[in-house]
This record gives C-alpha cells, sequence and structure tokens, in this order.
C-alpha cells in the first residue's frame, strides 16, 4: 500500500510503537481474527445491525476502540481538532466515506487538544492526519488533504491490507464524461476525463474513456469504406493503417485491429515502428488489459518488437 501524499511511509521507518497502548492480548487472538469470547465493551467485532462506525477515542478507549476493533476490520484514525479548518473540511469527508462502507472499516477520530497524549505515542506533528491499523498494528498514514478519489483509493488499499473486499462506488464524475462521450461533445468529455486522472491516474475507466475520445477524434469525416479500401491497398502506409486499425475498434472488430497493427509493426522500423506502438498501446487501453485479445495482441506485439 502506498500514501496518498508521501512515497515513503513513516511506518517503514518505525515511527510509532503502539506496543504501550496494547494490554493483554487473549492467547487465541491473531491479526484478522476477533478475540474470542466476543466482544470488549461492545467494541471489538464487526458493527451490529444500526450500530455506528464512527467512534470518538480517548485513552480510556483506545485499546478497545483502536486496537481490539483492528483484530476484526480495518480501523482508520483521524486526528483532527475542531475550529482547525483543513481538520474540519476534511472529517466530513471521512465520515461519508465511512458511511459509504457499510460498516466495513471504523473511522476513529481523535481530538488531538482533548488527547494530547494519543497524538504524541503516534507521532502526530500536525493535522489532520490519518493511520490506518489493522490487525492491532499500524499499516500506513498520510498528513495534511487529499483529493477525494485519492482517499477513496487509499481506504480500498486499506480494506484489502484488513482482508475486506468491498465494491468502490462509481465515481459520478465518470458517468458525466462518458455522458459527454456519447453526445459527441468531445471536448467536454476530454476535460472531464482528464480531471479524473489528475486525481487518480491509475483509473482505468477514465484511461479507456481518454483513449475512446481520440479514437473518435481521428475517425471524425472519415468515410468506413473508403478507408478499409485504402488500407487494403496500400499495406505499408502508416496513416491509412492507423485510420482502418481506429474504425475496426469501433465497429467491433479490435481483434483486427490489433493484428492489423502487429503486422505493421513488423514491417515499419525507426520513428514509423514507434508510431504504430503507441497507437496499438492506446487501443489496448479502451478495452482494458484483463481483456483476453488485448493479452494475446500484447503476446503478439512483444514477439514483433523483440
Amino acid at each position: 500500500m502506498s500514501d496518498p501524499r508521501i512515497t515513503s511511509s513513516i511506518f517503514t521507518r518505525g515511527a510509532v510503537d503502539l506496543s504501550t497502548l496494547r494490554g493483554p492480548a487473549p492467547a487465541s487472538s491473531r491479526p484478522g481474527t476477533p478475540p474470542q469470547g466476543g466482544p470488549t465493551n461492545g467494541a471489538t467485532g464487526a458493527p451490529a445491525a444500526g450500530a455506528t462506525a464512527i467512534v470518538d477515542v480517548t485513552e480510556a478507549t483506545i485499546q478497545s476502540d483502536v486496537l481490539e476493533r483492528s483484530m476484526a476490520m480495518p480501523v482508520v484514525v483521524f486526528f483532527g481538532a475542531a475550529g482547525f479548518p483543513e481538520s474540519d473540511e476534511f472529517a466530513p469527508v471521512l465520515e461519508r466515506l465511512n458511511a459509504e462502507g457499510g460498516g466495513s472499516w471504523v473511522l476513529a477520530r481523535v481530538d488531538v487538544q482533548q488527547n494530547p497524549r494519543i497524538a504524541q505515542m503516534f507521532r502526530v506533528q500536525g493535522i489532520p492526519m490519518v493511520y490506518a491499523v489493522v490487525g492491532g498494528q499500524p499499516v500506513d498514514a498520510f498528513s495534511g488533504v487529499v483529493p477525494e478519489p485519492q482517499l477513496r483509493q487509499w481506504i480500498q488499499a486499506v480494506l484489502k491490507a484488513g482482508g475486506v473486499t468491498v465494491a468502490e462506488p462509481e465515481d459520478p464524475r465518470l458517468d458525466e464524461a462518458d455522458d459527454a462521450l456519447m453526445s459527441g461533445d468531445l471536448d467536454a468529455a476530454e476535460q472531464a476525463y482528464r480531471k479524473i486522472l489528475a486525481d487518480a491516474p491509475a483509473d482505468a475507466a477514465a484511461t479507456a474513456g481518454l483513449a475512446q475520445v481520440g479514437v473518435a477524434r481521428r475517425v471524425a469525416g472519415a468515410d468506413p469504406a473508403a478507408a478499409l479500401a485504402a488500407a487494403e491497398s496500400a499495406p505499408d502506409d502508416v496513416a491509412a493503417q492507423l485510420l482502418a486499425a481506429d474504425i475496426e475498434v469501433l465497429s467491433g472488430l479490435a481483434e483486427q485491429a490489433y493484428a492489423r497493427l502487429v503486422g505493421l509493426v513488423r514491417r515499419t522500423a525507426g520513428e514509423e515502428r514507434e508510431t504504430v506502438r503507441q497507437h496499438l498501446v492506446s487501443l489496448f487501453s479502451i478495452a482494458g488489459p484483463d481483456d483476453p485479445a488485448v493479452a494475446s495482441a500484447r503476446r503478439a506485439l512483444a514477439s514483433a518488437l523483440f
């Protein structure tokens, strides 16, 4: 898991030792397994129906609210304080995402003004600061405010570390971008996809959408039958072959398009070969890496290149 703000997690440097917070654990307890004998003080284990997944932590409850709960599900510890603008703005975002999580993780809020010793134990140097605790141990952290899409990805990584599988809610911005693409407003669609990718560079759906915008722009005004005929009569004309491949992808003939361009890679060299390769890779992103046709075409491309 990677920190959304910094590349080197503070935990890799041994910055936090929670052993001073943890009391004697039941012999049967282990990371990822609820302690035997049921919840302690009603805190350990998944929240019961209707129970809140948000708790306000104090020194008296940190063991039950954070350490023991984290044996059953991931706990995200939020350090903040009322009256601090960034803290006041970021807390509601975490609370909303926690509600969307449906009890799959616990949000533990710590007021650093009321609980300075807890903040000191966690080496909190500024607020807001957020820790993830899984199986009684911290697994990642970040400080400051991060964009919501990035925060969602981080929480998904925390859930994965805790062995929890939760479907990620659809980004409403993606629906808007898709609608713009379907309506033919390519400028609006491109702007929307690029905005999503600015916050989440690895977003596969936005990457695919942006690639579709590129295809739509390239085929605009082209006569499909004439373009395919031109490509057939000039097999080494790079521009004609690229346009034909775009038309084939839009016509549902992606495998045919991939084969066309892999063959062209074999017959070209230098800048022309690189142009064809990049074009083919952009077409791959429309289908996604898990598509069997893409996997097969990638192997064929590797063979053609090397």
